[in-house]
């Protein structure tokens, strides 16, 4: 229809096997050089800038430059969403007997799904909130509660801070590997920080993976039981 949204235009973009790889390869968050995501896609590097401009140009990427050296993440929380819903998409359509979504145990566990925590752990977080009020759902739209505040103010997040971005608080993440809803947005964000600055967990290298120490284990599911 004329005048709606070209979706068409970002589907011919991710739709490339070497482009998804690459934007696979962003879903832990960090930045990655061309070099990098090259190996990623099983290209050369000049094929991959050829890729990696376009998905620039096409704002699904962004290019940061420090010194000599370029690195490419995604462009935004946006882009990090679509790429987790397809995945959860693409796993749907196997047949009910195959498992979906990642088979490594450790990924479904846990994972960061760009900056926020996904798998068996990030749905725990969400249901926890949920069945507790702190969050809300009120016409699709996920909010956060007056005492959800207070509890995540408890917790050590900086909620004046978060409300001064301009990134939305909140939203339902469909996950990948369960086709259940996780907690993004920034207080998504702001979750696995704090779990990261409290050692509960840490980030595997080289992995979207996200180990919990016994600790951590123990603080998790003493604070987010339901």
């Amino acid at each position: 229809m004329k005048g709606s949204p070209n979706i068409a235009r970002v589907g011919a973009l991710i739709g490339d096997s070497a482009r998804a790889s690459m934007l696979t390869a962003l879903m832990s968050g960090k930045a990655l050089t061309a070099s990098e995501l090259a190996r990623e896609a099983g290209i050369t590097v000049q094929t991959a800038s050829s890729h990696l401009a376009k998905l620039e140009q096409g704002g699904l990427l962004k290019l940061r430059k420090q010194g000599r050296h370029k690195y490419f993440s995604l462009a935004s929380d946006e882009v990090a969403h679509l790429l987790e819903v397809l995945m959860g998409l693409v796993a749907g359509n196997q047949p009910l007997r195959s498992r979906i979504g990642p088979t490594e145990t450790a990924l479904r566990n846990a994972r960061v799904c760009y900056n926020h925590l996904a798998g068996d752990r990030g749905i725990q977080l969400y249901d926890s909130l949920l069945s507790r009020g702190y969050l809300m759902l009120n016409d699709n739209a996920l909010g956060l509660t007056a005492s959800g505040e207070k509890f995540s103010s408890e917790f050590g997040i900086d909620m004046a801070l978060l409300r001064a971005g301009k990134a939305v608080l909140c939203r339902e993440c469909l996950d990948w590997s369960e086709r259940r809803s996780h907690l993004a947005g920034s207080l998504g964000r702001a979750y696995l920080t704090r779990f990261e600055d409290l050692k509960w967990v840490k980030r595997i290298e080289d992995s979207r993976a996200i180990k919990f120490s016994r600790k951590g284990e123990v603080g998790f599911n003493e604070l987010f039981s339901f």
